[in-house]
């Protein structure tokens, strides 16, 4: 099967980084598959040989106008069998490419609880025709669009953020070179945080749960750390200067070893407002981390019962729930397990991908004039 990812962009982000996974797991599986970004750069890691198409395409009609006609060109002549949306700027030029040429069909998946405000949402109504299928990757997040009006109920499914299981798992000897290289001596408790530093993430609300828990003398020798880039990296080193705490929380950047870092952590925890299906959560699961994380869209699905949630907003509360979490440690084997195996059987790469892949073939052969295989 020929499937093109149209996507918003490639850089760092929960997203970015399942269009990445997908791409991978399509081409191990024999698919031929195209990326199209809007907009340039790419932080993620795509699989070698693909094509990858950047629009550059910016807010302005012109810059949009060129963006699709670049991307009507690319379709007519890569010859997709489906193209696959992926965010809200993506989904909209899909539906708009589906919408003034015979292009194939178009599936469109959100990712976010909060897709924008009440003009994206009527977008998103306006333009639902000319989807062949809209999904997003937790109950309660589709439950949010279609609250907002975006989409009736009958016309989106869920289809979770895939973990790629194999790249991320327990691996004693990394977590120790990990500890080792981050400097985190025996005895030391590392709490980790992985996300693009944006106001919807809320770091800064993590930042003064983490320095007031810090107070404590028995979370003297405990560390965060952040990974992530963004806009609030200001904000959030002054609130550390603020909190005095340079010595004991550090914002790490962008990092490209993550499983090394989850695998170092004694704690993973999310601290956000909004989010769709959160893949770090997923991927601390994965490495059998204990899980401290607010109550955002996505999360009580993926988290189950090997974790704790908090009400977001709440400092108190999640300051408290790191404590006991880190005084709990990591449990036995069988509870390292236990994390692992929620993510197995609810949401590994692979299993995703297989169930795209028969998503598409059911897509593109009600299209009709393709005939493409199902998945075996």
């Amino acid at each position: 099967m020929r499937i093109l990812l149209l996507s918003t962009g490639l850089k760092t982000g929960g997203a970015e980084q399942q269009v990445a996974g997908l791409a991978q797991a399509f081409v191990r599986k024999g698919h031929d598959v195209a990326i199209v970004s809007l907009t340039p750069g790419c932080e993620v890691t795509l699989p070698q040989g693909i094509t990858v198409l950047h629009l550059n395409m910016r807010k302005t009609v012109p810059s949009m106008a060129r963006a699709l006609q670049q991307l009507n060109r690319f379709v007519r002549q890569w010859r997709p069998h489906v193209i696959h949306a992926h965010m809200v700027h993506a989904n909209l030029l899909g539906r708009t490419l589906a919408a003034l040429t015979t292009a194939p069909p178009v599936i469109c998946t959100a990712h976010s609880a909060r897709e924008g405000g009440r003009l994206r949402m009527l977008a998103y109504r306006l333009t639902d025709r000319w989807a062949a299928l809209n999904s997003h990757v937790s109950e309660s997040a589709r439950q949010a669009m279609i609250d907002a009006g975006a989409v009736a109920p009958e016309r989106i499914v869920v289809m979770p953020n895939g973990i790629d299981t194999n790249r991320f798992h327990p691996d004693p000897a990394l977590r120790e070179a990990s500890r080792k290289t981050l400097g985190i001596e025996t005895g030391t408790r590392l709490v980790v945080n992985i996300g693009r530093l944006v106001p919807e993430k809320a770091q800064l609300r993590l930042v003064q749960a983490f320095a007031a828990m810090a107070q404590d003398p028995e979370h003297a020798d405990t560390r965060l750390l952040i990974a992530g880039e963004g806009p609030m990296h200001g904000e959030l080193e002054t609130a550390i200067r603020h909190h005095r705490a340079e010595n004991f929380i550090t914002l790490a950047g962008t990092r490209r070893d993550i499983p090394a870092l989850l695998n170092a952590a004694d704690l993973f925890v999310l601290s956000s407002d909004v989010e769709g299906m959160p893949l770090a959560v997923g991927e601390a699961l994965a490495c059998g981390c204990p899980v401290v994380a607010t109550d955002a869209a996505g999360v009580a699905e993926l988290l189950g019962d090997t974790g704790t949630i908090v009400p977001r907003g709440n400092e108190d509360a999640l300051a408290k729930a790191m404590s006991d979490a880190l005084a709990r440690g990591p449990g036995s084997d069988t509870d390292q397990t236990r994390r692992r195996q929620r993510v197995l059987v609810h949401c590994s790469l692979d299993a995703v991908a297989h169930r795209w892949l028969a998503c598409y073939a059911a897509v593109a052969n009600a299209h009709g004039g393709i005939t493409c295989a199902e998945p075996s």
